[in-house]
C-alpha cells in the first residue's frame, strides 16, 4: 500500500492525504472516475490542482469556474481555462449536455442550494462527480458529544464563525439527496483519514461512521416523485 502524507498548502483543505507524487488522494480518486479525453467542467476548482491532474493523467479538455479571485488568478497563471463564477447562480447559464463530466470537489457543503447545484450538474454533463467531507464521521460525532462544540478536523479546519461551509451533510444524507434529485449512483468511494478507501462491500452505515470523506460518480436517473 502506498504511503500517504498530509501537507498544509491548499486553498480548500488545510490538510489532506496525498500520494507520493504530491496530489491529494481524493483528487486522484476523482480523476480515476473520468474517461480519457473527456470534456470536463470543474465547479469550484480552487487553485486548479484537479484540472491540472486531469490534464496530465486523463488528457481531458478541462474548464473551470471558481468564486475567489485568488483562485482564478492562480489557475490562469498555470495556463488553465478558468473563469470567475458562482456555482449557485452561474450553472443555470450553461446549456444541456455541454460536458461529459461536471465535477464538484469538496465544495458541495459551501453552496447555498446543494440540490439545485446537483440538478444543474446532471443537466450540464452526462455524468457528475461529487466529493465532500462526511459530517457523520465518528470523530465529528465525538467532538459534538463530548466537547459540545462545532467540530474541526483536517478536512473541516475552519472555526464556525469563519467558515465557508454552510450545508454539512453525511454520506447517508447525500445518498438521500441523490434519490430526491434523480441521480443514479454509478460508483462511490469512502476514504478514511489517511486517504485509504474503505472496503466496497461494507454496509452504508459503516461508510457513514468511518469514512472521513466520500466521492460519488452520478448519472441521470429517475426522481423520487416520478417513480
Amino acid at each position: 500500500m502506498m504511503m500517504l502524507s498530509r501537507l498544509k498548502h491548499d486553498l480548500t483543505m488545510a490538510e489532506a492525504a496525498r500520494v507520493p507524487g504530491g496530489s491529494r488522494v481524493d483528487l486522484v480518486v476523482v480523476a480515476d472516475m473520468v474517461e480519457h479525453g473527456a470534456k470536463v467542467l470543474d465547479v469550484g476548482c480552487g487553485d486548479g490542482e484537479l484540472l491540472r491532474l486531469l490534464a496530465e493523467t486523463r488528457n481531458v479538455d478541462g474548464r473551470g469556474i471558481e468564486l475567489s479571485r485568488e483562485g482564478v488568478n492562480e489557475c490562469v497563471a498555470k495556463g488553465l481555462a478558468v473563469i470567475q463564477g458562482d456555482a449557485d447562480t452561474d450553472l443555470a447559464d450553461y446549456p444541456n449536455d455541454a460536458f461529459d463530466y461536471v465535477i464538484l470537489s469538496q465544495t458541495l457543503q459551501a453552496t447555498r442550494q446543494p440540490r439545485v447545484v446537483l440538478e444543474h450538474m446532471l443537466r450540464i454533463g452526462r455524468r457528475a462527480i461529487v466529493s465532500f467531507p462526511n459530517f457523520g464521521h465518528w470523530r465529528i460525532r465525538m467532538q459534538v458529544l463530548f466537547r459540545g462544540r462545532m467540530p474541526r478536523t483536517d478536512n473541516l479546519p475552519y472555526v464556525w464563525y469563519d467558515s465557508p461551509n454552510i450545508h454539512f451533510c453525511t454520506i447517508k444524507d447525500f445518498r438521500e439527496l441523490c434519490v430526491e434529485a434523480g441521480a443514479k449512483m454509478e460508483k462511490a468511494v469512502a476514504l478514511n483519514p489517511w486517504g485509504s478507501p474503505l472496503r466496497l462491500n461494507a454496509p452504508w452505515w459503516f461508510w457513514n461512521m468511518l469514512g472521513e470523506q466520500a466521492v460519488f460518480r452520478l448519472s441521470r436517473g429517475k426522481t423520487k416523485n416520478s417513480e
